[in-house]
């Protein structure tokens, strides 16, 4: 650990002092400038190109303090990273000397080449330009010696090639309706609807040394291979326990870095997997939100690296054991301060949040195949539904009290919310909601937690733009329906009070309050009409069904040609990964396994023969079932090995992104599946000094 993270650390003064924040541009701009770009940044207006001069000039000499020597539009492509190229301030002069200069054109927009990101047939490659363009919502940084500038990135065309674009039409997308609403109930103070968003990250760490000797982690980030070890996590001793030095020492660099670029790392502890952790910030704007997931994902591989550790964020890394999910809160607040989704103490305040939380139930219900889509990628499909994640299925936990409101509402009836107590329901007369009245449902995948619903299905490793994107245009969807009929009404309270039941009436089907991992609720979702889409090739195709194109139509999020190449982009994306694993575990099996079977399989051959030829009446039982054991499972792994390598080739030459997800997942995994299955076995039997690399034992069980 680096000494300078050993000293007592001021977070007041550390806290964003990276950051081309507020308050700096506050201190820094003329006040006129400043008022401009907080126009810009609140309201979405057009800052002039003279203005934007300033700001940039202004944005140079801050970060040059800070000891930046090159500028970056820090975007984020479709490929699930961010990406960036980086340029000098340096701008040479007649005496062979050079000043730093950055222009207003080069904040706002940048030139990258935009033929090598996916773009799902959108370009050619040979349809080289792209454009980046500032995103002002978001505060530029510096880092590693470089002012990044977060942009937005399309093509030459203006389709848009990139995570964030959507993400923020989404936002304009849902205040808009949201502020429609809120006008009817007289709320007039209120200039933007925000979404808000925290992000719970958990990750494994594991010895870095170990990490690199093995071939899966370094291509896939998962474990092709390995035998359970003799301990788990069936003790249920890591769980919040207490966290190794070496850990320590990781997390307290990470949280000091992540301060520095104004992110608020605030929980971290140990999570209930062996050698997994988990850390999470406090809320900030889904825009703001996105941009610090990514740069947390990222300070935690390079921060690891420092400690002598590997981070993993696939969703699965162990087999047997639990894998790693983000936790997407997710609420909406005015600019005032108000969250709508918190219950208040009057009845005007608790129709509103029963009109919110109506649209969310109505939302989840309708669109269930978004939300899936947003959370389906390959290494999420290991972690779905393993007893520690919820299944493939939407539903919504409210709570005891919520449903009880809601079933006495649809009823028409009165509610005891004490003995001897009577509330009237109706929109004069609410009661008052209290918060945190009920227990958590740590299975649901779409939970309300007080103030907020939790969606729990994203993989680790996944951006939060998607799901975000996907909750906030369904929200934006159902809040217009809901203004369309009570902006009509001749009776507000009545036609509000209607409106209400039946919404609830009608897609309380999604309510679930039970054991999302058991099999009996499969089968009652089937009853009721839910979807199920257990893989990746089951819930993509749906992403460009009519109804959900005229959805982000409607919203101005995606245009049809967008979602189809989005959709094309993520089946190729689950195709290429599951392609990539395949290749490797091919890799492992023949190079270092099946050699391994062999060289066991002759040690224990010389001392069959050795033992035999002693001289002496000795036992042979035990080398003899070892090696027609070792026999039989060298002969299998070499089957297998062929079997796999006939399915890559059936799934590599099928042209139909579609399909061809359907046979990686249908024969090629399956195929992947078997050829572990054998090995795993020889693990269980094989000496550790000729076994070719570490195990779990050794990979999660380290001081």
């Amino acid at each position: 650990m680096h000494c300078e993270y050993e000293e007592p650390v001021n977070v007041s003064a550390l806290f964003g002092s990276m950051v081309f924040n507020d308050s700096v541009m506050r201190e820094r701009l003329p006040r006129h400038i400043y008022t401009s770009l907080k126009k810009t940044i609140e309201q979405g207006s057009r800052l002039e190109e003279s203005l934007a001069e300033v700001v940039a000039s202004t944005m140079k000499d801050w970060a040059i303090e800070k000891g930046a020597t090159h500028y970056t539009h820090w975007f984020q492509p479709m490929t699930g990273i961010t990406a960036e190229k980086h340029d000098s301030f340096i701008s040479p002069i007649a005496d062979g000397k050079a000043i730093m200069e950055f222009s207003g054109k080069e904040l706002v927009r940048g030139e990258p080449d935009a033929s090598s990101f996916p773009s799902g047939g959108l370009r050619a490659t040979f349809e080289a330009r792209g454009y980046t363009a500032w995103d002002p919502t978001s505060y530029a940084f510096v880092k590693d010696y470089t002012l990044y500038i977060p942009t937005v990135f399309c093509s030459y065309g203006g389709e848009i090639l990139d995570k964030k674009t959507p993400l923020i039409r989404s936002m304009e997308a849902v205040s808009f309706q949201a502020l429609r609403v809120l006008r009817l109930f007289g709320n007039t103070t209120a200039r933007r609807v925000i979404t808000t968003v925290g992000s719970e990250q958990e990750y494994f760490l594991v010895p870095k040394d170990l990490y690199r000797q093995r071939k899966d982690l370094i291509f896939t980030g998962r474990t092709l291979f390995g035998a359970k070890p003799p301990k788990g996590q069936e003790l249920e001793d890591h769980y919040f326990g207490n966290i190794k030095e070496q850990v320590a020492g990781f997390m307290r660099e990470l949280d000091i870095e992540l301060w520095k670029l104004g992110i608020s790392a605030k929980t971290e502890h140990n999570e209930a997997a062996p050698a997994q952790h988990e850390l999470a910030p406090i809320y900030n704007t889904s825009n703001i939100a996105c941009d610090h997931n990514q740069l947390t994902m990222e300070l935690m591989k390079k921060i690891a690296d420092h400690h002598g550790l590997a981070c993993l964020l696939h969703a699965k890394p162990f087999a047997g054991v639990n894998g790693s999910g983000k936790h997407n809160n997710w609420s909406l607040c005015t600019d005032t301060g108000e969250n709508l989704f918190e219950p208040g103490s009057s009845p005007g305040r608790n129709a509103q949040f029963l009109l919110f939380l109506c649209a969310v139930i109505k939302g989840v219900d309708e669109y269930a195949d978004l939300l899936r889509i947003s959370t389906a990628t390959a290494d999420n499909d290991h972690r779905l539904g393993a007893n520690e994640a919820p299944p493939s299925i939407i539903s919504i936990f409210l709570g005891d009290d919520l449903m009880d409101i809601l079933e006495a509402l649809a009823d028409g009836r009165s509610l005891k919310s004490s003995p001897g107590k009577v509330l009237e329901i109706g929109v004069s007369s609410l009661p008052k909601l209290p918060m945190d009245s009920t227990d958590r449902n740590r299975t649901s995948p779409f939970a309300f937690t007080g103030n907020k619903f939790e969606f729990r299905m994203l993989s680790a490793s996944a951006s939060v733009a998607e799901p975000n994107i996907m909750l906030n245009t369904i929200m934006a969807e159902e809040l217009c329906e809901f203004a369309n009929i009570l902006e009509k009404a001749d009776d507000f309270n009545d036609t509000l009070h209607d409106l209400l039941a039946k919404t609830y009436r009608e897609h309380k089907r999604v309510i679930f309050s039970g054991n999302n991992y058991a099999a009996e609720w499969v089968r009652e979702a089937e009853k009721r009409g839910l979807h199920n889409y257990p893989s990746t090739p089951d819930a993509l195709p749906h992403f460009s069904d009519a109804r959900n194109l005229e959805l982000f139509r409607k919203h101005h999020v995606f245009s049809e040609t967008e979602v189809v190449s989005r959709q094309e982009i993520l089946t190729e994306n689950y195709n290429k990964a599951i392609n990539i694993e395949a290749l490797t575990m091919l890799d492992m099996a023949k190079k270092q396994i099946l050699p391994c079977a062999i060289a066991f399989g002759k040690h224990l051959t010389d001392a069959y023969m050795a033992k035999k030829q002693c001289g002496l009446d000795l036992s042979l039982e035990a080398e003899e079932g070892l090696l027609k054991k070792v026999s039989y499972l060298s002969a299998s792994i070499a089957q297998k090995i062929q079997a796999l390598e006939a399915k890559v080739i059936q799934a590599r030459g099928i042209e139909d992104v579609a399909a061809a997800a359907r046979c990686y997942h249908d024969h090629v995994f399956a195929a992947m599946q078997e050829l572990r299955e054998s090995c795993d076995e020889l693990e269980t039997i094989a000496p550790e000094n000729l076994w070719p690399f570490p195990t779990y034992s050794q990979l999660m069980f380290y001081v």
